[in-house]
């Protein structure tokens, strides 16, 4: 069959088996793509998901609070099998704050179910400090509000999922702030039997919210996350 070509040739490509083998491949990798289900507010709710439930006891009230974060398995018996929270209730006799503890649950829920990175959710409510003045809960670490408790159990939540990584602290690092810590309590008193398990005297981190804050070579640092002042 004999075809006029009318206009001038500007171009040309050789197809070769590899370029060929290299088109199919990225066909069938977004056909694979496509076929892989992501979180979105279109995803249906499950009959049954798979919850977690976590108790926070403040000092500032007499009843605890009761969190359940339910997550949604996204993808399941695949290699792209994802576990997400979908949904959160919190649950309390106390009725003082059944207004915005409402509230705060339909919009973490929603913005889960919106699909995305969630994992901001944590810092904005970890940020919210009571006017009245924070607390420290069991383990030495500072709790600026009830707010911030309940943003620290969801980051607790999205790591236990794999959705938030903690920053390693290679075993150099942890074997150099656990001799110093030695050599900080040699120096001080001996610490006190209470919740905190790092030395009496230690300071808040300002990064961790945990009084583990010392002194080591002229240079404040952490013990808990190992933040240090001299970078």
């Amino acid at each position: 069959m004999t075809v006029k070509l009318d206009k001038k040739i500007v171009r040309y490509k050789v197809i070769t088996p590899e370029a060929k083998a290299e088109a199919q491949q990225a066909a069938a990798q977004d056909k694979l793509d496509r076929a892989v289900q992501k979180m979105d507010e279109n995803v249906d709710r499950p009959e049954t998901l798979h919850g977690t439930t976590y108790k926070i006891k403040t000092p500032l009230t007499d009843h605890a609070l009761y969190i359940t974060i339910n997550d949604i398995v996204l993808n399941p018996g695949t290699n792209h099998e994802q576990r997400r929270p979908f949904e959160v209730f919190i649950n309390s006799k106390n009725m003082d704050h059944f207004q915005w503890v409402v509230a705060l649950t339909r919009v973490l829920s929603a913005v889960f179910r919106k699909g995305g990175d969630c994992t901001f959710l944590v810092e904005e409510m970890k940020a919210v400090f009571d006017p009245k003045g924070g607390y420290f809960k069991k383990g030495g670490k500072f709790m600026p509000s009830l707010v911030a408790e309940i943003g620290d159990c969801l980051e607790t939540h999205m790591k236990s999922i794999g959705l938030i990584e903690d920053p390693e602290i290679t075993d150099h690092q942890r074997k150099i702030m656990d001799e110093k810590r030695a050599q900080f309590e040699a120096k001080t008193a001996a610490p006190t039997a209470d919740a905190n398990p790092y030395p009496a005297g230690a300071q808040l981190c300002n990064k961790c919210m945990t009084k583990a804050m010392i002194m080591m070579d002229g240079c404040m640092t952490c013990l808990n996350c190992g933040e240090s002042k001299c970078g």
